[in-house]
């Protein structure tokens, strides 16, 4: 049903972006066996997770990871400076993958969000690139996107049907293909800035201060979307079927840091200082109220803030943060606990992800990889 609620809105809303044709495919060659795996020097952190050591240069941002539904244990890592890394064995090992001959050109791109649905995944990246593969990543596809494609892609995500796939953009663009890529539809048909200039009158706190493009931009399994301003000011939210996003006022005083979609479909929402809220109430959260109602969870944070939230069920939830600030929570988090172990990482932790297949991560900067080995 959402999926056909945005394909209709995206037709009545911006106009098909017409790509032209995708650039041959170059099949990537197989590493040796034991080739860059980092067994070895990977170290336990506390008893539920162990750092993966992805012999990545200082510096390097770890931005997402994905995995392929029909092969299991195989799973590919997405960062900046290109950074592309496969497993094979759940993420025990990861080898390195060169695509610099799809990208065609020496820019090393910030490869950003990564997504499978069967053998078909999708890879998007800053400056605007889009990589797709249709046997499980053995090859790679540059997939042109249109110079009139408003802002950066920052997240892709895909659908069940093959060649199918949806995609957003740091400035609010919400495009859905059924075709591969070759073509796109929007499904937002007001740019965020008119939807301001619309709203700004009704109150929406920090609006004038918009400088253009979102910080963050997350999508829940139905196909909402939320987002935040640059500045922390205030988010947006989006339904399948909506011409325009939906502006919304900060809970907390302070900035905005994150915020997420929880596993039962409420909202989570982290705040500069360590604050931590839930949206109230359980269930799926009715992004058209205005000013939905937090809940603050108090999280030990000392300060750092926090940036992800990920559920491995619905008891067992983490929270990461700044200087690796790691947290457990095992009643839905209603009460933390402090890896401590995770202190001692040196960088920042942006984001925990639980895959459908069992495996989990927390991704971070300077090459952190952290996999969950569970009790």
């Amino acid at each position: 049903e959402a999926l056909g609620a945005l394909a209709g809105a995206g037709a009545a809303a911006a106009g098909a972006l017409a790509l032209p044709a995708a650039a041959g495919a170059i099949g990537l060659p197989s590493l040796p066996a034991g080739l860059n795996s980092r067994g070895p020097k990977d170290e336990p952190v506390g008893k539920y997770w162990e750092s993966v050591d992805l012999g990545l240069e200082e510096g390097v941002l770890v931005c997402d990871v994905g995995f392929v539904p029909d092969q299991p244990g195989r799973g590919f890592v997405v960062g900046s400076r290109e950074t592309l890394q496969e497993t094979k064995d759940g993420g025990k090992t990861w080898v390195p993958v060169d695509v610099s001959g799809v990208t065609g050109d020496d820019i090393k791109y910030r490869l950003s969000s990564v997504s499978f649905e069967g053998k078909e995944g999708w890879i998007v990246g800053k400056p605007a690139l889009l990589l797709r593969t249709s046997d499980g990543g053995d090859s790679w596809t540059r997939v042109p996107l249109s110079p009139r494609l408003p802002g950066i892609p920052v997240s892709v995500h895909a659908l069940p049907q093959p060649g199918f796939a949806e995609m957003a953009t740091d400035q609010g663009g919400i495009y859905f293909t059924d075709d591969g890529g070759q073509n796109w539809k929007g499904a937002v048909a007001e740019t965020v800035e008119a939807t301001l200039n619309r709203t700004v009158s009704s109150g929406i706190s920090g609006a004038s201060y918009y400088t253009g493009s979102f910080s963050q931009v997350d999508r829940s399994p139905l196909g909402d979307y939320l987002a935040v301003s640059t500045r922390g000011n205030f988010y947006m939210t989006w339904k399948p079927g909506q011409g325009a996003w939906f502006p919304h006022n900060r809970y907390s005083a302070r900035r905005i840091q994150g915020m997420g979609f929880r596993k039962d479909g409420g909202l989570w929402m982290s705040a500069r200082g360590g604050e931590l809220y839930f949206g109230s109430g359980e269930g799926t959260a009715d992004l058209t109220v205005e000013d939905p109602d937090f809940v603050q969870t108090r999280v030990p944070t000392r300060g750092f803030a926090l940036i992800g939230v990920g559920y491995r069920t619905d008891e067992e939830v983490w929270a990461v943060g700044g200087s690796g600030s790691l947290f457990r929570s095992a009643d839905g988090g209603e009460s933390w606990k402090r890896e401590r172990a995770a202190d001692d990482l040196p960088g920042n932790l942006y984001n925990v992800k639980f895959m459908g297949s069992g495996e989990g991560f927390v991704l971070g900067s300077d090459g952190i990889l952290l996999r969950y080995i569970g009790a």
